[in-house]
């Protein structure tokens, strides 16, 4: 259930991220309370999540995927395209990620 928490943990917190640039510095009541609920929303299954899964594996997953996650998004949405620096930042990202779950017997506990 933990990996389950943390995709919609996830969701949740990059909802929140697009959704504080949408604010305009909180200006907006609808974005700013979007974002506020997301967050709590994330940060709440995020503390379950870290009942099952290591603090260590949880957040660089949480981490990466919200990176990678608005990233192209906010590209789509606010035309914000990030340069080949960053996406090979990103790519390398998610390849630590997937090497801290498939390699890594702190994944296992």
């Amino acid at each position: 259930m933990g990996y389950w928490f943390l995709a919609i943990a996830i969701v949740s917190e990059v909802i929140g991220t697009l959704a504080l640039k949408a604010s305009d510095e909180f200006t907006n009541w609808f974005y700013s309370s979007v974002c506020i609920v997301s967050y709590v929303v994330a940060f709440y299954l995020l503390s379950l999540v870290f009942k099952t899964v290591p603090i260590g594996i949880a957040y660089a997953i949480w981490a990466g995927m919200g990176i990678v996650l608005v990233a192209s998004i906010s590209a789509v949405v606010y035309k914000e395209f990030p340069d080949t620096a960053a996406i090979i930042g990103m790519f390398l990202i998610i390849t630590g990620v997937v090497i801290m779950n498939v390699f890594s017997k702190s994944a296992a506990h």
